[in-house]
């Protein structure tokens, strides 16, 4: 796949898909399903450009770091001195099987296992995933929070939508009722959303980069020096 995917004649999309099958990861196992990047960082602008390199994420480096102020932390945190478990820089996952039920919380099968998950009833409103821009700035507000993407996010528009009209509660400060996800300013629609996230992670800047963030999940930053250098060690 990598010579294909280096020539061009396989899609991003295609070619991370690709990968995460080497990898043993799958749609039949919530705990390794398939992981994608968050590849945009600008959620507020009325239109995306995607020639404007300032509106990608930095794929260098792993998402608990995206915001350049949790590097000190992270590192601090990796200092820890108890020595009775190996160090780590994060003490939760970039994908697992709570995160693929916390974006897929309005779809079937996955609502039913999350309120399993919840002891029988939905995780409090303000913890769901209720807005793409929220999610972000999540990531760049809390090192703890280091969920990654799942396929979905490039062309499932449906996940988006409460459509079997689940009551998921009121958020805390704006008392806001939770249904559909919200989207970005720059999305019309789900169905635009899906298409011009799609289109981001095919773009140029996305292509040139990639490999950067394949590094990271899939390759030699994964563990030892390296993994330890890129601040990308997890429990």
């Amino acid at each position: 796949p990598l010579q294909k995917w280096v020539l061009r004649e396989i899609s991003n999309f295609e070619y991370l898909m690709q990968l995460n099958t080497i990898a043993g990861r799958t749609y039949n196992d919530l705990s390794q399903y398939p992981v994608f990047p968050w590849i945009l960082r600008d959620y507020v602008s009325e239109t995306l450009d995607l020639t404007n390199p300032a509106v990608f994420r930095d794929l260098s480096k792993p998402i608990g770091v995206a915001n350049e102020r949790h590097a000190r932390d992270v590192k601090e945190n990796f200092e820890d001195p108890t020595g009775t478990v190996d160090k780590f820089h994060y003490g939760t996952h970039y994908s697992n099987a709570a995160g693929v039920m916390h974006y897929l919380i309005r779809t079937e099968p996955f609502t039913t296992l999350h309120i399993q998950l919840q002891s029988g009833r939905f995780d409090c409103s303000d913890r769901q995933f209720h807005s793409v821009p929220a999610a972000w700035q999540a990531r760049m507000e809390n090192p703890v929070d280091v969920k990654e993407l799942i396929p979905e996010f490039f062309y499932f528009p449906e996940f988006l939508e409460n459509q079997n009209g689940f009551d998921l509660g009121c958020l805390q400060l704006s008392n806001e009722k939770v249904g559909d996800v919200v989207l970005p300013r720059w999305a019309r629609s789900r169905e635009d959303f899906i298409y011009q996230h799609r289109k981001a992670l095919e773009s140029e800047y996305v292509s040139a980069h990639l490999h950067e963030w394949i590094d990271l999940i899939f390759g030699y930053k994964q563990r030892g020096p390296a993994a330890v250098e890129a601040l990308n060690v997890f429990y």
